[in-house]
């Protein structure tokens, strides 16, 4: 069992029996403003009778509801209620918010996106809001909260200076940035595949828009509860929320709303790209079979005039007596199987049945830097 020794020192370290080691980084700003990056986990109790000051404590537990250490410190330090340490240790939960009076519990998500592969990966991030603390737990580091350490570790006179609700109000706002580099890349990856589907539709497209149309749709199912739980900060009344404060919490609620407006737009364009590719296959089968009929009524001369006569032309066997020399038959024979076919051939490349277009037509569309369109073309752009 992990526990908060005397000996423990910021971040906190401990080592568990099956993996990686539990962390617990203490930042306190003290009520007559001195700041301590490096607080001993030992004296959060201490920090926490500072009714003026701001204390801001992350745990990352790799094993989640592994260590009996964290379940002491939130029940014994912090006196939370077992149900929300029960919540915070199970990392199964959508975004919400429960209230508990004193404080508040939230779930939240942040993103972890692979370009290469499309891939959305969420972690859950707990938090508990009180009068003058902010508590993060997660099992797996998060880029967000180190980028919002090291801005205290920057400018240590201005953060935390105006209490837990603003650093509620500025972790979540990170965590719905981190959104967007994804959602960008998710929509040039909507916009490739429709250039992709109009030049050459292959199953390798498909499964290109598969895999956005997946991804769109996990992270809008996310964005749907953290619009409630953003909705529910800015517009309803908590004791750990100072009213002048809610506003910060409205803007991070339209920051969000806007994103998810985007998703909904993407969405509709996955549809439509993936309803073109189908219309694409759909019509390269259509000019296949085309072409087969065409090729197989070119060879119906042939098959009858072949199939008629069995081509015995200098053969003893021939039923009748031709007035005409069986050369010059033989001949006749062969423009009647040869012209019609040919002609046939000329009528349909006339009518552009063979596929044979301009050279324009098969060069793909130039950007705007005149180059061809490769993986970043955007089509957008030339609108």
């Amino acid at each position: 069992m992990t526990t908060l020794n005397d000996n423990a020192q910021a971040p906190a370290q401990a080592q568990t029996q099956h993996g990686p080691e539990l962390r617990i980084r203490v930042i306190y700003r003290e009520g007559s403003g001195g700041l301590q990056l490096d607080w001993p986990p030992r004296r959060i109790g201490e920090a926490l009778e500072d009714r003026e000051g701001t204390l801001w404590v992350d745990i990352e537990d790799p094993e989640s509801n592994s260590n009996e250490g964290v379940e002491e410190l939130l029940r014994d330090v912090f006196h939370f209620h077992p149900l929300a340490i029960e919540d915070a240790l199970k990392d199964t939960h959508v975004p919400k918010l429960d209230d508990w009076g004193d404080y508040l519990y939230l779930v939240f998500r942040s993103i972890d996106f692979d370009p290469r592969t499309d891939r959305l990966r969420f972690h859950e991030l707990d938090i508990f809001l009180g009068p003058n603390y902010l508590v993060t737990y997660h099992n797996r580091p998060l880029a967000t909260l180190e980028q919002l350490r090291r801005n205290i570790a920057r400018d240590p006179e201005k953060r935390l200076k105006h209490g837990a609700d603003d650093a509620l109000y500025h972790v979540l706002d990170a965590c719905v940035d981190e959104y967007l580099p994804a959602i960008e890349h998710l929509d040039d990856a909507v916009d490739n595949a429709q250039t992709e589907v109009f030049r050459r539709p292959t199953p390798g497209i498909l499964q290109r828009i598969f895999r956005v149309k997946r991804a769109t749709l996990k992270l809008h199912r996310v964005l749907i509860h953290e619009r409630e739980v953003l909705n529910r900060l800015a517009r309803d009344e908590y004791a750990p929320v100072l009213a002048e404060h809610r506003v910060y919490f409205r803007d991070v609620y339209d920051h969000v709303v806007r994103v998810h407006d985007i998703m909904e737009t993407q969405r509709d364009l996955i549809s439509g790209a993936l309803d073109t590719y189908l219309s694409a296959i759909s019509n390269r089968t259509n000019d296949i079979m085309k072409t087969l009929t065409l090729v197989t009524v070119m060879f119906l001369p042939m098959s009858f005039v072949a199939g008629f006569f069995g081509m015995n032309f200098f053969g003893e066997a021939l039923a009748f007596q031709s007035p005409l020399p069986k050369r010059l038959l033989f001949t006749i024979s062969c423009l009647i199987m040869v012209v019609p076919s040919w002609a046939m051939y000329l009528w349909a490349r006339h009518r552009g049945w063979f596929g044979h277009y301009n050279a324009e037509e098969r060069q793909p569309p130039a950007g705007r830097d005149g180059g061809k369109i490769g993986a970043s073309y955007n089509p957008r752009e030339d609108e």
